[in-house]
């Protein structure tokens, strides 16, 4: 499938409460009738890395929201820091804007992974299922190490500076993404990635779009613990796709996370971290699909 053939979605943009701007949301299938489905993508990334996978999850309303910072979202206001925590916020009013009064299905790749895996159990009545990608859970911070890692994070802070380099092409822009941080990407998955991640400005110059800030180094992490809660009080019926050649995860966390889990399915299919977005995505559609057949099918309410 081609970046062309992900047309059809709708765009939309939603103001967030008490002035915090607006969040654009991506989204497929508007006339389906099945359990809506938030979507939510990886650090540095955006909504555009479900234009693969969200044509082929037809039944469903899907939406793909760009996190603050990221995409065609509004960054957070100057001064701000991003942390993971207030991210919930974000997705949670996405949710109540879109699908109020109703549990939704909850999608996400390697950051949203962590992110709506802490929300479905903070809030397990909303959310019917949860279909996490390449994430089990956010990183954490040994409480141990809080007085460096809190220093590290305010020397980073101190020392920042907004300005954005201009970027010499488009070209240039998709290989960099192609280099990413978050491991390498062909040339058509990258380009998907920055038809949401760059703009020009009123001088004509080539920038991107993403938030700068989001590459400092975070103030506030979770606990292990606080995971480990979250995940004991998940009711939803959870489905773990990982890469066989995804991103590594420590082995003693993942095997306590995973035992965690109430009901937990794990499909591992062949790609790396962004398999839905490049290798897999129709081996990764077809693992939901079945996984959200098997657990009965979906309605809307009367």
């Amino acid at each position: 499938m081609t970046a062309k053939e992900a047309v059809g979605a709708r765009e939309q943009r939603l103001a967030l409460p008490f002035g915090r701007g607006h969040i654009a949301v991506r989204s497929w299938h508007g006339d389906a009738a099945g359990t809506p489905v938030i979507a939510v993508h990886g650090w540095m990334d955006n909504a555009a890395t479900f234009d693969l996978l969200a044509p082929l999850l037809p039944g469903h309303p899907l939406h793909a929201m760009d996190l603050p910072g990221h995409g065609f979202s509004d960054p957070r206001p100057a001064g701000m820091r991003y942390h993971n925590a207030d991210f919930l916020d974000d997705v949670l009013a996405v949710m109540d804007r879109l699908c109020p009064q109703r549990p939704v299905i909850l999608l996400g790749h390697s950051l949203g992974a962590g992110l709506l895996l802490m929300l479905a159990g903070i809030m397990p009545e909303r959310v019917e299922r949860l279909v996490l990608i390449e994430g089990l859970g956010p990183l954490t911070a040994d409480p141990a190490q809080y007085a460096a890692m809190t220093r590290s994070s305010l020397e980073s802070y101190r020392d920042f500076r907004s300005e954005r380099r201009t970027i010499a092409s488009e070209a240039a822009a998709v290989q960099a993404r192609m280099n990413g941080l978050t491991g390498p990407l062909g040339e058509e998955a990258a380009r998907l990635l920055c038809s949401r991640s760059l703009e020009t400005t009123e001088a004509g110059e080539l920038v991107w779009r993403t938030d700068k800030r989001l590459r400092q180094n975070s103030l506030m992490r979770f606990s292990e613990a606080q995971v480990l809660s979250c995940i004991a009080a998940i009711t939803a019926p959870t489905l773990l796709i990982r890469g066989d050649q995804g991103a590594p995860f420590p082995a003693e966390a993942y095997q306590a996370r995973m035992a965690g889990f109430a009901d937990l399915r794990l499909v591992t299919l062949p790609g790396g971290h962004h398999l839905h977005l490049e290798g897999s995505p129709e081996a990764v559609a077809a693992s939901i699909r079945e996984f959200l057949a098997a657990q009965g099918p979906c309605h809307a309410p009367d």
